[in-house]
């Protein structure tokens, strides 16, 4: 049976769920991974509510969706970052101009998910950790490893009390590795995973796109951290490095064409992604490929719908048995 094909709502948060459930549906979507903004999920209201749980799935299920995990990356990201005002879009007003106020609530809203997630019946929170130390990652002014090591500490001492909760709700916690987050590639989510005593409660929300671009081979640290994929998004990657271009971006947006390297809808990119469903098969994840819509260069309504079709053409299931066993001598 193929891997259910979701759409990620968070780039679709402008319109009321019962619209994107409705174009969702039409594209061949099998489902939605709900974020917690809009009026797409609201997880303190899904913690303290069953029945707006059963609503919000109802909406779903009235165009023939499923909904596997709910996401919130922006709560997540003020749980260890240092605070300022470009965080302030993603607390409610009353917490301005208060760091500590604004983290509060973050650490509370994560809790929130995770009874939130039992509630609506879903296993998976994907999100985001932040980071007190991502400002440090190229290492000058000197940095020494005690403080590297502190702000493994740090988020270990922050994120340890939510994910109590997360085990006693029954729920896993998902983090997308990105850059400004406490695991950005490889070595980072080895240490980040350490950092935490490897507890089960905390796992991956594999996205290749971030990945891609740093250099990383995407399917290699699927088949390494196999164990801890506990969600996938489908997201694609195109690298420009024209000679002028680098990694970095010169603090350019995006859609500009003198970046390295920008998002681009599923198939329209440079990522082997059957490299990365053979890997998949290999760690036997058997959960949603999720489509993380974002292409600033084309009408995201083309794209969903373009996408879904390459997902699903792309999956694949391993083989039941060695392509020659035909030929054994019964």
């Amino acid at each position: 049976m193929p891997r259910p094909v979701t759409l990620f709502t968070g780039q679709w948060a402008d319109l009321p769920l019962e619209v994107l459930a409705e174009k969702a549906a039409s594209w061949g979507y099998d489902g939605l991974e709900l974020a917690c903004w809009g009026d797409h999920f609201d997880p303190e209201r899904g913690a303290k509510d069953k029945g707006y749980c059963a609503k919000q799935r109802g909406i779903l299920e009235k165009h023939g969706l499923q909904v596997f995990a709910i996401s919130h990356h922006l709560a997540g990201q003020l749980v260890c970052d240092p605070l300022g005002d470009e965080h302030k879009a993603f607390a409610p007003a009353s917490t301005h101009g208060n760091p500590e106020a604004m983290r509060a609530w973050a650490i509370e809203t994560m809790k929130h998910c995770a009874r939130a997630a039992q509630n609506l019946g879903v296993k998976t929170v994907n999100g985001f950790t932040g980071s007190s130390i991502w400002a440090k990652f190229y290492g000058f002014p000197p940095i020494s490893p005690a403080q590297i090591e502190a702000g493994f500490q740090d988020f270990a001492k922050k994120w340890n009390p939510i994910l109590d909760v997360f085990r006693d709700c029954g729920v896993r916690f998902a983090l997308e590795v990105h850059p400004t987050e406490i695991a950005f590639d490889y070595w980072s989510t080895k240490r980040a995973l350490e950092a935490i005593g490897r507890r089960p409660e905390f796992g991956i929300n594999f996205d290749p796109s971030h990945l891609e671009w740093q250099g990383i081979d995407c399917a290699l640290f699927v088949r390494d951290f196999g164990d801890r994929i506990y969600h996938v998004h489908v997201k694609d990657t195109h690298m420009s490095h024209d000679g002028r271009a680098g990694i970095l971006n010169s603090h350019l947006g995006f859609n500009d064409h003198r970046r390295g390297w920008e998002f681009r809808s599923p198939g329209r990119g440079q990522i082997d992604f059957e490299a990365i469903v053979r890997a998949l098969n290999d760690v036997r994840y058997e959960g949603p490929l999720s489509v993380e819509w974002e292409d600033n260069g084309m009408d995201r309504e083309h794209g969903a719908a373009e996408a879904v079709d390459f997902v699903k053409s792309l999956d694949f299931r391993p083989n039941q048995a060695l392509f020659d066993d035909a030929f054994q001598v019964k």
